[in-house]
């Protein structure tokens, strides 16, 4: 049988599981690394998806995937602001963390810190924009690496069952793939925006 005769008879589960599940890893990572990239929307519409197929154990493999990547991408971002802050230049990536934590956030991430500790560091994966402030918070009281992944594990785990269950849910309202897609990333970008819209009307009624 040839190549190409072989490749006829895989199925398209089979072939978007190996093609979806590493882009999945992939795009998570870079987005923990670099955090322009909606993952919540990535991980909700990998769950619809997985949602549709008959394979079993898709929607735990979205989890695993997600769940891992977004670990690592936030252990490896740690690891170089921790480089950063004993540099006398400090680095980009710090400078990155430090121009999307302002000092009003990481003050407050500061004073949670002090007083919940590692129960901090789950809430901020939950909260949109909420992350990177505490990252901050926990590299200002110089945090050991092996302690911030203790407390990013379980906070990473939580976040992926987050997502995961908005895109389930999608899912179960629509019987197309993409139209469950299109409302679950529909949500999780409106549950991004809802924090910076809310210290909109505070500032402006503070005024």
């Amino acid at each position: 049988m040839s190549w190409l005769g072989a490749a006829s008879t895989v199925p398209p589960e089979t072939t978007q599981q190996a093609i979806g599940y590493p882009t999945l890893f992939l795009l998570v990572l870079v987005g923990a690394l670099v955090p322009v990239v909606p993952t919540g929307a990535l991980v909700s519409g990998a769950a619809v998806v997985a949602f549709h197929q008959t394979a079993p154990f898709s929607l735990a493999l979205v989890f695993v995937t997600a769940a891992t990547a977004a670990f690592c991408g936030d252990i490896a971002l740690y690891w170089l602001g921790r480089r950063g802050m004993k540099s006398r230049n400090g680095s980009r990536w710090l400078g990155a963390i430090r121009a999307r934590a302002p000092e009003d956030r990481l003050a407050q991430a500061q004073d949670k810190l002090a007083s919940h500790g590692v129960a901090v560091l789950v809430l901020s994966r939950l909260v949109p924009a909420g992350r990177l402030p505490v990252m901050l918070a926990c590299l200002v009281a110089e945090w050991p690496l092996r302690r911030f992944a203790r407390g990013n594990l379980p906070a990473c785990l939580a976040w992926a069952v987050t997502y995961q269950l908005i895109g389930i849910l999608g899912g179960s309202l629509f019987p197309e793939p993409w139209e469950g897609v299109v409302a679950a990333v529909a949500l999780t970008v409106l549950i991004s925006l809802v924090p910076g819209v809310w210290r909109r009307v505070r500032g402006t009624s503070a005024v």
